[in-house]
């Protein structure tokens, strides 16, 4: 009997069937099609397909948890349901999930997301990190091996979230055993499935150049993508924003490994259209960078951090007042920064205009990462705000832009690692029926910076494996169809 716990005997029983679905569909034609029972089927519905630019109106066959017909003939269904006056999309891909509690990925589901990943920070332990899960979700879940929970761990500092700015994990030099010990946890996660690399270089200033290339020659033996938030901000320090990204870039040229750049915006504030046209021009020149925004002016972050070191508001061009303290709705002053500093905790920073946020949405290369983190309303409500206010209320994007941003760009980020999220991201035969159906008239984000958790609007149906985790705007508590996303295991 096939084993489908095992990722990789699940991984080929999905390819055969896939290809049965495949040769079923040549042979007999949409005809035939037609007259057979599906167990779900999606009609009238506006179908989106970014990667065959498809924009129409189409019936959706699906049979376990497949996609076995998308045409324009009726088709009959155990389940049927009238989509007619919604588009139908594949389910959002955000690959920068950092809230990752069972409550969290309900308001991921609500907001059309169907796979989540935490690729900034990352676990150490992969193999704990996804036992945590698997059974027990709405949505599929995904991990990197992260440089940050590694380093805490060899340079013997307590396990966090994120390392104080004068802890051993953020500021320590390791010695020539504790490097060697860094990269064999790092080899270890990626044997063992993480799709990626995660690297949060401002949180470890202690980690140098030299740092870096050793990581990045690791992800390039396990075609592993690393996911980096740069170094550096601002633009007159020894080190900021232009040194932060070619460290990047010139990591990627010398080993072959990719990157992915995370919430560019975030750091680069003002400078982002010039960030994005450094990452243009080495993409140009043949090198693997992408790149992920989010439409917000505000981010978030630990106020113990290093970010908040000494010179952060020259270098990100702010002041105490742009530090909101979500307990108490607070703006900062300089001895309530000293106070809360001093314990930490989660603290909302408005850095940038909506000129920027627009710009940075906008431009060809951004995909959208949610960033997501409880407290702050793009955790709750990124999908629907691309598709609220930047589809429908600004017209920054066309509906299938934002469609490929939000589900097929970074599905495509790990396809060289992770083959199964070739079937991710699309509406086509043999895709998997991770779908998200919503109104463009009335879709929108309902949470803010006081009301975080809300939950979107106008998503009235998500589906996950063929299965409704959403149905009718309730959620579907009992539909645990999230699966893991994971590479091959290696010995």
């Amino acid at each position: 009997m096939l084993d489908i716990k095992n990722p990789l005997a699940e991984f080929l029983y999905r390819v055969l069937l896939r290809g049965l679905i495949a040769l079923a569909a040549a042979a007999t034609g949409l005809g035939p099609l037609a007259a057979q029972d599906f167990d779900v089927v999606l009609r009238h519905g506006r179908v989106l397909d970014p990667e065959s630019q498809t924009d129409a109106v189409r019936e959706v066959g699906i049979r376990d948890g497949v996609i076995v017909a998308v045409s324009t003939e009726a088709l009959h269904g155990r389940v049927t349901l009238d989509a007619a006056g919604l588009a139908i999309a594949p389910g959002f891909v955000d690959l920068h999930q950092h809230a990752q509690a069972p409550a969290d990925y309900w308001l991921k589901a609500q907001d059309g997301v169907t796979t989540v990943a935490e690729f900034e920070v990352g676990t150490a332990d992969i193999d704990a990190w996804y036992a945590a899960r698997e059974g027990r979700t709405p949505i599929n879940f995904a991990v990197s091996i992260g440089h940050i929970p590694c380093r805490l761990h060899v340079m013997g500092d307590r396990p966090a979230f994120l390392p104080g700015a004068g802890s051993a994990g953020a500021t320590g030099v390791p010695t020539t055993g504790q490097l060697a010990e860094l990269k064999r946890m790092i080899t270890h996660g990626l044997k063992r499935g993480a799709p990626a690399v995660g690297m949060g270089l401002q949180y470890t200033p202690g980690a140098n150049q030299w740092e870096t290339i050793e990581l990045f020659r690791i992800a390039a033996q396990y075609q592993a993508s690393c996911h980096v938030h740069l170094r550096a901000k601002g633009e007159t320090a020894p080190q900021n924003i232009y040194s932060a990204l070619l460290e990047v870039i010139a990591a990627t040229a010398l080993t072959g490994a990719p990157a992915h750049v995370c919430h560019v915006q975030s750091t680069a504030n003002q400078t982002t259209p010039r960030v994005l046209q450094l990452i243009s021009e080495a993409r140009g020149r043949g090198h693997d960078l992408s790149v992920e925004c989010y439409p917000y002016t505000a981010g978030m972050t630990d106020l113990k951090s290093a970010i908040f070191n000494p010179g952060w508001q020259e270098t990100a061009g702010i002041t105490y007042g742009d530090l909101q303290w979500p307990p108490t709705g607070e703006r900062l002053t300089a001895e309530t920064f000293a106070r809360y500093r001093s314990t930490g905790g989660l603290v909302i920073v408005h850095s940038n205009s909506e000129d920027t946020i627009r710009a940075a949405v906008a431009h060809p290369l951004t995909m959208i990462g949610s960033d997501g983190l409880r407290g702050h309303p793009r955790h709750a409500g990124t999908s629907a705000r691309i598709l609220g206010r930047y589809v429908r209320e600004t017209k920054t994007l066309t509906l299938l832009q934002a469609i490929d941003k939000l589900s097929l760009m970074p599905a495509r980020r790990l396809e060289a690692r992770v083959p199964a999220m070739k079937n991710k991201g699309r509406i086509r035969v043999g895709a998997d029926a991770d779908l998200v159906i919503f109104d463009p008239a009335l879709i929108l984000d309902r949470a803010t910076y006081e009301q975080p958790d809300l939950p979107s609007t106008g998503i009235p149906h998500v589906l996950v494996a063929g299965k409704f985790v959403v149905r009718d705007g309730a959620l579907v508590t009992s539909a645990l169809a999230g699966q893991p996303i994971r590479a091959p295991l290696q010995p």
